[in-house]
């Protein structure tokens, strides 16, 4: 696994998904997959509600939030010190932007906090991002303030995130979700993703169907007689570069790449019907010793045999 001297790991592009190209799961990006996660969390938070929303950052997660959100009829201002990122984003989307260093109550006060429902802090900055909430919520009593908050020394300490401390509501660190989401594909060896839902009860997995499976060569309908009470549903088969819609005689095929929805415990047997069943992993190794190679190597030293690759020896 490739996870990057820099803290991040590394994606690739859609095309180089399709079978034949790469063996191995997935990673997603740091900043996007911390984008769609702020996103879905904006969503629950406002209760499909048209919000007007302030985003402080227009980097890499910034922008995905806006592109996201501004769709939705919702009220959308980013703010930011880079003028060519606020003009690139002003031509593309219909949103409001605002120049300038986002902590500064001056700044908040023109992109409009005084009536805000929501702040959004996902600068390059911890300390910015952390700041800006105080001010929000001292000077102008946001009511939503959710932000981005990356340090290790920081997320050891979770009073400081509080109502009586750092008045933060919703916290994000992007290595801890790519670190959870590949510790959710090493609890399941040959699973290409997977996605909690519902608080780790429900999960989205995706999985390549392979000749000797029980289900390949069958149509999806007796994927429950197969599972002897475990219960499962097909929701999205993507075969030979093209996404199938599933139906009940829909028949699976070597290669496919099967989208499937099952309770946590469900999915060992979901997926012996798709593919031979793999056995635990044992030996592990990192190609990077950054923030997310360290956190997984602590995560699961104690389980596993973990050997991290890395050229700077201080790390």
């Amino acid at each position: 696994l490739t996870v990057g001297a820099d803290g991040g790991a590394h994606g690739t592009r859609p095309s180089l998904r399709r079978p034949g190209y790469l063996p191995g799961a997935i990673i997603p990006e740091t900043g996007a997959t911390c984008g769609l996660e702020l996103s879905r969390r904006v969503r629950q938070q406002k209760q499909h509600k048209d919000v007007k929303i302030i985003i402080l950052g227009a980097g890499q997660v910034g922008t995905t939030v806006a592109y996201n959100l501004s769709s939705e009829a919702n009220d959308i201002t980013v703010v930011d010190q880079d003028p060519g990122l606020l003009r690139d984003l002003q031509d593309r989307l219909d949103i409001r932007t605002v120049l300038g260093l986002a902590s500064h109550p001056d700044v908040l006060e023109r992109a409009g906090a005084d009536d805000a429902d929501m702040i959004i802090a996902v600068t390059n900055s911890d300390e910015t991002n952390m700041v800006a909430c105080q001010t929000c919520w001292t000077l102008f009593h946001t009511p939503t303030k959710i932000a981005r908050v990356r340090a290790p020394e920081y997320l050891a300490h979770p009073a400081l995130f509080s109502q009586g401390a750092l008045p933060i509501d919703v916290l994000i660190s992007p290595e801890q979700l790519v670190t959870d989401y590949i510790l959710r594909l090493i609890q399941h060896p040959g699973a290409l993703q997977v996605l909690d839902f519902a608080g780790g009860r429900v999960r989205l997995v995706a999985v390549r169907a392979y000749y000797g499976g029980p289900l390949v060569g069958h149509e999806l309908k007796t994927l429950n007689e197969h599972l002897r009470g475990a219960e499962a549903r097909v929701a999205a088969i993507y075969r030979k570069g093209r996404a199938i819609q599933p139906e009940g005689f829909t028949v699976i095929e070597p290669d496919d790449e099967v989208f499937f929805v099952a309770a946590a415990q469900n999915i060992p047997a979901v997926m012996a019907e798709l593919r031979k069943a793999e056995k635990p992993f044992r030996r592990l190794m990192f190609a990077g010793g950054g923030n997310i190679g360290r956190r997984l190597a602590t995560a699961l030293e104690n389980d596993y045999r973990v050997k991290i690759i890395e050229h700077n020896e201080d790390r």
